[in-house]
């Protein structure tokens, strides 16, 4: 099969960066399917591995994480779907990705593909739509208000693709007041077509601008992006007993400014559900089917801003570099083999 793979971690810029190859088609075991691929997107992750994470010896490491296709296979446990069904999902970190023509996945973080969208309109949706999820729902729960705190988020990067993805899914799912930064004004009309009651630019201090909204100290903040760099204006704006989260791997976090004010603080990685096997694993494909209900229903909308064909070193190498040039808005995806 035909697959983009890399041998040595490292720059996108050197010509073996990523690496047009064919491998072996795999198969279906387990709970696993088989599904033939005919989009994926690109995300952080990406090339954060990329850049740091060497295949096993003499393997080839695929990169991937967000794919669209049709089942061809269905391992002896897997009773989920059948063959023909048309999918979407985020795969596992600690499985080969699917930048692939043919990719094996575990069915219990597989959802069943919007109707009403494209292949490369879908593909944007899993990753990002899952950490948004969680993140608002099982971590920061949302829906639970904070005493005194203005019933508001704010989400620190709204443009990228989890923020874009937050701010419908908030939007969509409670009656809390979205504040989302972006600095650009193609950013800012962005988040605002999104839904977002207010955007604020990041680029200047924060907590006076969320001060001058005069909605008061916001129940809770999601910070995406550059966490170091917003972390004093974030303690300042909360609200006491407030709940903050981050998806960003800054070297060092100091929180201790959160004490004063009891401020909880979660991490939110998609991934922890299929690296440790959770009992609570599934979740994640029934939440991707409420994603796709959500986008049929027109709820919600794909967060898909660039589309790039085939799928291929080439395409992949120019979403990798779009990626961390910090500048893209929404997903790029990539279609087609």
């Amino acid at each position: 099969m035909k697959a983009v793979a890399y041998k040595a971690a490292g720059s996108i810029e050197r010509k073996d960066a990523l690496i047009d190859v064919e491998l072996p088609r795999p198969t279906a075991s387990g709970r696993d399917i088989l599904v033939e691929v005919k989009a994926v997107s690109v995300n952080p992750v990406d090339t954060k591995i990329r850049r740091s994470v060497n295949p096993a010896r003499d393997g080839w490491k695929i990169l991937g994480w967000d794919a669209v296709g049709k089942v061809l296979e269905t391992g002896p446990d897997a009773g989920d779907f059948s063959i023909g069904d048309e999918v979407f999902y985020a795969g596992s970190l600690i499985r080969p990705g699917a930048n692939s023509q043919f990719h094996v996945v575990d069915e219990r973080i597989v959802g069943r593909k919007p109707k009403t969208l494209s292949n490369a309109e879908a593909a944007a949706l899993p990753l990002t739509a899952i950490t948004a999820w969680e993140m608002l729902f099982d971590r920061l729960d949302i829906r639970r208000l904070v005493p005194g705190a203005a019933n508001a988020i704010v989400i620190i990067g709204g443009a990228g693709g989890v923020g874009s993805i937050a701010i419908q899914l908030a939007r969509a799912l409670t009656d809390v007041t979205v504040i989302a930064t972006a600095s650009r004004p193609e950013t800012q009309e962005w988040v605002k077509s999104l839904g977002a009651h207010h955007v604020i630019d990041h680029s200047k201090p924060i907590a006076e601008q969320v001060a001058a909204l005069g909605i008061g100290a916001p129940a809770y903040v999601f910070s995406t992006t550059e966490t170091n760099r917003h972390l004093k204006e974030i303690i300042e704006l909360i609200a006491p007993q407030g709940r903050f989260g981050l998806i960003d791997d800054p070297e060092t976090l100091d929180v201790t400014g959160f004490k004063r004010k009891a401020v909880s603080i979660h991490w939110e990685l998609m991934f922890t559900r299929s690296i440790y096997q959770t009992a609570d694993m599934a979740e994640q494909g029934k939440l991707l089917n409420e994603v796709s209900r959500l986008v049929d229903d027109g709820k919600i909308r794909t967060t898909l801003t660039e589309t790039l064909s085939p799928i291929n070193a080439a395409n992949l190498q120019k979403a990798h570099a779009g990626i961390e040039s910090g500048k893209t808005r929404g997903k790029i995806v990539l279609e087609g083999f």
